[in-house]
């Protein structure tokens, strides 16, 4: 299933549950957008740590990071204090990069979807560097 511009995920690595709280949403109680990009953020975070490479551990003990040079999502319907989102993603890796894509649903409906575009660099440098074998070989195991 896709939605255009971003795919909905298929047989997803790793997948988690949100539940959206109140001060996760307006007035109306749909939650804000900068919220479920939030979301997204944490499920990429619980990810890597969960493959043994916590992005603190990248930086502190292999002197990389994997900043985000491009981010998206599409909003298929509301999302909704109250709400159990269910969020799963997968991981592509390139040369010197990793794109994480996502699909969230809330009770088996597709709610939204996204994309993480990151690439792997030095801490402290300006250009790409290939994404170390390890880390490599940890995104592809699942």
């Amino acid at each position: 299933m896709t939605d255009g511009d971003h795919p909905a995920v298929e047989d997803p690595v790793f997948e988690r549950q949100w539940t959206v709280r109140f001060s996760d949403s307006d007035p109306f109680e749909i939650a804000h957008y900068p919220r479920i990009i939030d979301a997204l953020h944490q499920t990429a975070d619980e990810y890597v740590e969960s493959i043994g490479w916590p992005f603190w551990t990248m930086t502190d003990e292999h002197g990389i990071g994997l900043p985000i040079v491009d981010v998206g999502a599409r909003f298929h319907q509301p999302v909704r204090a109250g709400d159990v989102v269910t969020i799963g993603m997968t991981a592509t890796v390139g040369d010197s990069s990793v794109r994480f894509e996502y699909a969230g649903t809330v009770d088996g409906e597709l709610a939204f979807t996204g994309y993480e575009q990151r690439v792997c660099v030095e801490v402290g440098g300006e250009s790409s560097i290939p994404v170390p074998d390890g880390l490599r070989e940890a995104l592809m195991a699942d």
